[in-house]
């Protein structure tokens, strides 16, 4: 299947948090409760604007899959979880690898699915920090692309 990849506008925010959220509880076991609750707000009304978004959608306009990206980092890829390998992750990322000349991924360490997501990708770890960039107590691996 050939995925177009769009643009997100400011009023589907909303949209793009659902299918963070639903992404995150299928694949992101380690958070707690509080932490999707901490984090859902900074999404939507801070992060989202700090980064350049495309995303896929289904036959129905309906989001799917999103990715951010900010000087050449992928911050964000997330696909709904009733989407998930169908290929909409991977086209995203090569979509920002070529379009959007990302180079660089952090990946929550606990992510195991992720993490070898990526490195098949052509990713492989450069550094690692014990907490996250808000200061959780959530590994963080920062992955680079081999040249």
């Amino acid at each position: 299947m050939k995925y177009n990849i769009d643009t997100i506008n400011k009023s589907e925010y909303q949209e793009v948090v659902e299918v963070w959220e639903s992404s995150v509880r299928a694949t992101h076991h380690f958070l707690k409760e509080e932490d999707i609750a901490y984090f859902k707000p900074l999404i939507l009304n801070t992060y989202l604007d700090a980064v350049t978004l495309r995303c896929v959608r289904n036959e129905n306009k309906k989001i799917v899959g999103f990715l951010g990206v900010a000087e050449q980092n992928l911050e964000m890829l997330f696909i709904d979880p009733d989407y998930r390998g169908k290929k909409i992750g991977k086209t995203l990322l090569e979509y920002s690898i070529d379009q959007m000349e990302v180079i660089k991924v952090d990946v929550n360490e606990q992510n195991e699915q992720a993490v070898g997501f990526y490195k098949h990708q052509g990713f492989e770890v450069i550094n690692r920090s014990e907490l996250d960039a808000t200061g959780k107590p959530y590994p963080i691996l920062h992955m680079e692309l081999k040249k």
